[in-house]
């Protein structure tokens, strides 16, 4: 696991679970501190032992760059979370999309009907996976609520390249923007949308990335409305599996991992799979 910080990453987790469970036991998967500027020249000195590497912030762009050959959803996000060892060098992918997905329909039960439209609160990094998975799920289109709309280039190019139509409304249409809205994803910190959650809770389906600290106030809002949720726990959970599947070779132990991974955060969520 590439990143910084990358300390407190949860991923060793579920791949040492998924290893453990597979007998891989020669295998290992480790924490590494490591920013954009490092990581190019670390990719190239690794040798053949190792089978990938998973990628998080703030090296995901320097990972699709390094790549020899890049997955059609890597390329539409513009952003890799994993690099897998091929006979022809490094192939990038971003199973961050597998982990909004996954999240969307394990945890929140979101299933989609013709004519959906989806909403995202900010525009980083993961909100363009997010645009990703939204196209996959076959939506109509997306609403991208930023505080600066200058800073959503990468997230609307990542909506054109997956051919998903984009508005882009500004901060200020915060509580306003749900109504209608088949499913909501809030990529920003918890105390951005505190005073809109009882709004934003009112969309039909409700992704909240920030699983820590728990409950956020959008998820409080969302348990008394009855509604449906998902975490950026579930999303860390599933986005694992694809990676696991293309390091190893073999299906990935989703129970294994899943009660790994309930264990070592205390169980603070159920994080069902389908």
């Amino acid at each position: 696991m590439l990143g910084k910080p990358v300390e407190h990453s949860l991923s060793p987790v579920l791949h040492g679970a998924a290893y453990r469970s597979l007998g891989l036991s020669g295998w290992s998967y480790d924490r590494v501190e490591m920013d954009a500027e490092g990581l190019p020249a670390f990719v190239a000195g690794l040798g053949p032992e190792w089978a990938g590497l998973s990628v998080t912030m703030p090296g995901k762009r320097a990972a699709l760059a390094v790549a020899d050959e890049v997955t059609d959803r890597a390329a539409a996000v513009g952003a890799a979370n994993t690099l897998v060892r091929t006979g022809a060098g490094w192939l990038a992918d971003c199973t961050d999309v597998d982990g909004v997905l996954g999240a969307l329909r394990a945890a929140g039960g979101y299933r989609p009907s013709p004519g959906d439209a989806g909403v995202v609160l900010g525009a980083g990094g993961t909100a363009a996976a997010v645009v990703v998975a939204f196209a996959a799920l076959g939506l109509s289109g997306v609403t991208l609520v930023v505080r600066d709309p200058a800073r959503a280039a990468e997230t609307v190019a990542a909506c054109d390249r997956a051919g998903l139509a984009v508005d882009v409304r500004p901060w200020a249409d915060l509580a306003a923007v749900p109504a209608g809205a088949a499913v909501l994803v809030s990529t920003v910190p918890p105390a951005a949308v505190a005073g809109a959650a009882d709004a934003l809770a009112s969309a039909g389906c409700v992704l909240d990335v920030i699983y820590h600290p728990w409950p956020t106030p959008l998820a409080e809002a969302v348990a008394a409305r009855g509604g449906r949720l998902a975490t950026g726990l579930d999303m860390l959970l599933h986005q694992a599996f694809g990676q696991v599947e293309q390091f190893t070779g073999r299906q990935a132990p989703r129970q294994a991992m899943r009660d790994a991974l309930h264990e070592a955060t205390g169980g603070i969520l159920p994080l069902p799979l389908d």
